[in-house]
């Protein structure tokens, strides 16, 4: 087990059949951490106010994450747009979870970082709800097709992880648009507030770079793309991507021509977001 001071995780969607919860719990397993932070859309309540597919390994996921906290260790959640029911539970904290709108986290090497999981700077998710409803239910389409063809590639002997959704982002445009002009908003509300970069999630792209000399970083998910953000005791901050159930981890040294992005498309606390929901 790797001993890191802290980790970032977003996107899990606990509660649907995209969810890789067996993922996590392998990389769960082989990282331990001071602190601990889910930066939204953890639970997906808007996925199970259609169907809920709520698997062993999503309940064992919550017991991890309580059992984490119940042993001394620090688990901050942040709900974002699919959990937003527990923003009424904002300043509480259950099982040892505290529940905050955002954090802003000091790095060990003194970089003051806002924590949010970034549906603020989505334009179509504030103003458009239903858009993003139906973009969802879409994406979610491609994630399971995705895992059909997997199948189809181990069966053919296909080496290397290939993402559909990713392929999708990579050739619409207007998606790289929209994913470039969120990581602006991003910087931009980070720098209004005087802080040195922003961690968040939402838009399921995992990168570490520069922008305008501020850090964006995005955790990523765990519906796709598998990856999470680690501090090191250094303040050294690192993109692991947990792909098939082995880690690549990728250096955070980036440049502004260069960024690294990998494209992609708690029970008790589940409990009473479900109870709030009703």
């Amino acid at each position: 087990m790797q001993q890191v001071r802290s980790l970032f995780l977003s996107d899990i969607h606990l509660g649907t059949r995209a969810c890789q919860a067996d993922h996590l719990l392998e990389f769960l397993r082989d990282y331990q951490a001071e602190q601990t932070y889910l930066i939204g859309d953890i639970v997906d309540f808007w996925a199970m106010h259609r169907s809920i597919c709520w698997l062993p390994s999503h309940n064992t996921v919550v017991q991890k994450l309580l059992r984490r906290a119940r042993h001394g260790e620090r688990i901050v959640f942040i709900p974002g747009n699919h959990d937003e029911v527990l923003r009424d539970y904002v300043g509480n904290a259950f099982g040892g979870v505290e529940v905050l709108p955002e954090a802003i986290h000091e790095t060990a090497d003194g970089k003051r970082l806002l924590l949010i999981h970034g549906d603020i700077f989505d334009q179509v998710t504030r103003h458009h709800r239903w858009v993003a409803v139906l973009g969802d239910v879409a994406y979610n389409q491609l994630v399971r097709l995705n895992l059909w063809l997997s199948w189809v590639r181990r069966k053919l002997g296909c080496s290397g992880y290939w993402s559909l959704a990713g392929y999708a982002k990579r050739r619409i445009k207007t998606a790289l648009n929209f994913i470039f002009d969120f990581e602006d908003s991003a910087i931009h509300h980070a720098r209004e507030r005087g802080l040195d970069g922003v961690v968040c999630g939402h838009i399921h792209w995992a990168t570490i770079k520069e922008i305008g000399g501020l850090l964006y970083v995005n955790c990523g998910d765990w519906v796709d793309s598998c990856t999470a953000i680690v501090e090191h005791f250094d303040g050294r901050l690192e993109l692991v991507v947990w792909g098939a159930g082995r880690p690549l981890a990728l250096p955070a040294a980036v440049e502004d021509d260069a960024p690294q992005a990998i494209p992609s498309p708690a029970a008790e606390a589940a409990g009473i977001a479900m109870k709030a929901s009703r």
